[in-house]
């Protein structure tokens, strides 16, 4: 791809975002979502492998499918009530509609089976575009239309995220695959906690982005796309698979690091609402999310020598990619879990 057109269609993902960031009206936050699809369209499908294109197809059938709906709900809300603002949706079929359109946009269960096979067909850069980037449109428009949602639905969709995810990923071998599985699962923590405390939700999400970028670029890095080659990595990179493993405990939630910080604030905050039971549940499906992380760490851990290996030793080739946002996404998921009080002195 020309270095002007991948400009380009890096200028309109950031286009599309910031349209659907500060509109107010649908057909302004439809026009960049719509932007927003059509721009990573061709990033997704620049390496011309059938996989890719594979993954490139299925997922512009399911955006235009949810923009599709999007469209129908705010349309079908303006004919009922006259209004075409984001934070007048009145209508219950209209706001079923758009909850649903939403929850296939961003891969939550039960609309999530999208997620995993993308993920698969594409490169590590441009799934890690697809895990936090994309996320940030569709989540500013269900932030803003929260409290028209019926919160049983939220709650449902969260549960349901929570479970799937952490099932999900106990069978894979693929690390796409894995961290589809964990994105689905930190999804269900957001919405869950949505309804009543909006700022935890953007804590989680931001949490979230960071701790994702931290592992696609590790994976980069080590160019590992499979257990069998991550456990083998420690012979390219010894301090890098160590910060992996860290990295990995950190999207489990394990304390002292970063990834406790969201699940403890949304739990606190769920017991509050005398919420006992879900937010149980909910723990629990997080103890499942961290088999398979844990799973994954005694793959790069404990299958070293002098242990029986039955993968092949990787070639150790120099890499050009630049450590710098490795090095500050790395630190930042390691070591932000004291600045806890300070973060939600900013956002309450």
């Amino acid at each position: 791809m020309a270095p002007y057109v991948h400009i380009i269609l890096l200028s309109s993902l950031g286009l599309g975002t910031t349209l659907t960031f500060v509109s107010s009206h649908w057909l302004l936050a439809w026009m960049g979502l719509e932007i927003n699809t059509l721009a990573i369209t061709p990033l997704m499908a620049k390496s011309h492998h059938p996989r890719s294109v594979e993954a490139t197809t299925k997922y512009f059938l399911t955006q235009a499918t949810a923009a599709g709906m999007i469209l129908f709900a705010s349309t079908t809300n303006a004919w009922m009530t006259g209004e075409w603002a984001i934070n007048e949706l009145s209508n219950p079929v209209s706001t079923t509609m758009f909850t649903a359109a939403l929850a296939l946009k961003i891969g939550i269960a039960p609309m999530h089976f999208w997620m995993p096979e993308v993920l698969q067909g594409l490169d590590l850069t441009t799934g890690l575009i697809l895990s936090t980037w994309q996320k940030l449109a569709p989540f500013a428009l269900i932030i803003q239309a929260s409290q028209a949602i019926d919160p049983m639905l939220l709650t449902v969709f969260g549960v349901a995220s929570t479970l799937v995810g952490g099932w999900g990923g106990l069978n894979q071998t693929q690390l796409r695959k894995i961290l589809a599985y964990s994105s689905i699962a930190h999804m269900g923590w957001m919405i869950i906690v949505m309804q009543y405390a909006p700022q935890l939700t953007l804590v989680a999400l931001g949490t979230y982005m960071i701790m994702t970028s931290a592992a696609f670029l590790t994976l980069k890095m080590l160019m590992s796309t499979k257990i069998g080659t991550l456990a083998t990595a420690w012979s390219k990179n010894p301090i890098l698979t160590s910060m992996a493993v860290l990295t990995l405990l950190s999207l489990g939630g394990l304390p002292p690091l970063t990834g406790f910080m969201p699940k403890w604030l949304i739990l606190q905050e769920l017991t509050k609402q005398d919420m006992p039971l879900i937010s149980t549940v909910m723990a629990i499906a997080a103890l499942i999310s961290l088999y398979f992380y844990l799973r994954l760490c005694y793959a790069v851990t404990l299958t070293i020598s002098p242990n029986t290996n039955n993968s092949s030793t990787p070639w150790r080739t120099k890499t050009t990619q630049i450590s710098l946002p490795l090095t500050l996404f790395t630190m930042a998921t390691l070591g932000l879990l004291p600045m806890t009080p300070t973060i939600m002195a900013l956002i309450s």
